[in-house]
């Protein structure tokens, strides 16, 4: 009897898929039939991460002029394959404008361009910026990308392609068939690809033949991975193969992915809430016990990572993330289907001597739903000329706005259709129900709009408070 997986080797080889990523699929499947639960990290196994040293340590104890010596010698990475499906977007997200400067639309992309154009400007360095697209985001971003007449490149390339795996069939454990929208019959694998990706492309080989040592990698839709002269000097210092960024937890934090140290080996690892026992979750979610989160920026060593792909032929052993959803996902009664995927912090365990750096919450600024846009695009922010997206704390309020409203972003924009409100003097925003806004409405304190059962206006200059849009005579 055939093995299984060759009905899924033989989709791939039709759809123009490398040995590499079939390789890489082919580990997923194996780790995934041998054991259909979690591969748990256990509170009992593992150790905090303490002693972490802070930017702002570094930053004074660098020096700043060789800085701009291991700056010169850092490449950009950012990975860029997401279509933003959860905000109801057809494109790729860095394609969504966040914000206006200077009277033009700045989206995602023209803020890293700016970042990087910027950094090469003031420092006199080369920094190279790759971008890792997927097959649909491709096209799109890179009309931007030439379109732009300050952003020049030409020895190192501006875009890697991620690869695309089959989703599994649950009941059936062999590939999905939707005949009617048969994209649908593929998914990402995670930004763990990007290892396996970075390998086949050889781009390792052409950033260390232009003279690059270190690798700086970030999500495309977190503005405030900047590149930094400061982290590419302390990355430099350590002699370190690979470095995390981590960032304070808060309570709004206390699900995501943290570093924690194996006791047996004392190595660093990612701890994904996926992989957090029902026992040891209340361990795992205090952050007091333990305070940083991961915020998914790593520096890497060219050399130290080549050397590392090479050992595993392009394929790293990262720990099986299993997503059990529908083959549409908009579709809750379509095929129940299970995707593989890898993060790519999970690599930090196999590196020895990987550590961690402390940085700032302006280092943070993801964009996942359109609550976080909301504040974006708020006036909690300023776009600098440098394109760095600056706030005076970065305490943020607590944003919830109704889904059935404002999660589609084509939705979210006709009920905003001047600018969301001023939040200078919010806690926390609620909005339930179906509110349009008008011209310079201001939110203060914890500000809250009820549903009243039918769509409602906020005019032009009102404020909203916990009681709702204040009468004229509320001062």
């Amino acid at each position: 009897m055939p093995d299984q997986f060759d009905q899924f080797a033989a989709k791939m080889r039709e759809h123009d898929m490398s040995e590499t990523a079939i390789n890489q699929f082919h580990r997923l499947y194996d780790v995934w039939k041998a054991d259909e639960g979690s591969t748990w990290i256990r509170e009992a196994d593992v150790e905090p991460l303490t002693g972490v040293p802070s930017f702002h340590d570094v930053y004074e104890t660098i020096d700043h002029d060789e800085a701009v010596n291991a700056f010169a010698k850092t490449a950009f990475l950012k990975l860029n394959g997401g279509l933003g499906t959860s905000m109801g977007l057809d494109c790729a997200k860095s394609l969504l404008p966040v914000r206006r400067h200077k009277a033009r639309q700045m989206r995602f992309l023209d803020i890293i361009l700016g970042q990087v154009i910027t950094a090469r400007q003031r420092l006199n360095v080369d920094l190279p910026l790759t971008l890792m697209n997927s097959f649909r985001t491709s096209k799109d971003t890179m009309k931007v990308v030439r379109a732009d007449k300050k952003f020049h490149q030409t020895d190192i390339p501006a875009e890697i392609i991620q690869h695309v795996e089959p989703k599994i069939d649950l009941a059936t454990g062999g590939p999905v068939s939707f005949p009617s929208n048969p994209d649908l019959e593929w998914c990402p694998p995670g930004h763990g690809d990007l290892f396996s990706t970075i390998w086949e492309s050889g781009l390792l080989d052409t950033l260390q033949e232009h003279g690059f040592k270190y690798l700086f990698i970030s999500n495309s839709d977190n503005l405030g991975a900047r590149p930094s002269r400061t982290l590419a000097q302390h990355f430099e210092n350590t002699g370190a193969p690979f470095m995390v960024e981590v960032a304070t937890r808060t309570y709004a934090d206390r699900k995501g992915g943290h570093i924690v140290r194996d006791k047996a080996t004392g190595r660093l690892l990612l701890r994904e809430m996926s992989q957090v026992h029902d026992d040891d979750k209340a361990d795992a979610q205090n952050i007091d016990k333990h305070p940083y989160f991961n915020t998914n920026s790593i520096w890497v060593r060219i050399d130290a990572l080549k050397e590392k792909l090479a050992e595993y032929n392009g394929v790293l052993p990262l720990p099986v993330i299993r997503n059990r959803k529908t083959v549409d996902p908009t579709d809750p009664s379509s095929t129940p289907v299970v995707q593989l995927e890898t993060a790519m912090g999970a690599a930090i365990s196999l590196f020895e001597g990987a550590i961690c750096v402390q940085v700032d919450r302006m280092r943070f600024l993801p964009v996942k739903t359109t609550d976080d846009l909301f504040i974006m695009r708020s006036d909690r922010f300023h776009l600098t000329d440098s394109y760095e997206m600056e706030d005076g704390n970065y305490i943020f309020p607590s944003v919830k706005l109704d889904p059935r409203y404002y999660k589609n972003i084509h939705d979210f924009d006709e009920r905003f259709p001047y600018s969301v409100p001023s939040l200078a003097a919010a806690n926390s925003v609620t909005i339930e129900g179906d509110w349009t806004f008008g011209r310079d409405v201001a939110m203060f304190a914890d500000a809250k709009l009820s549903d009243e059962g039918a769509p409602r206006y906020v005019p032009n200059g009102e404020y909203v408070g916990p009681q709702g849009v204040e009468p004229d005579n509320w001062i």
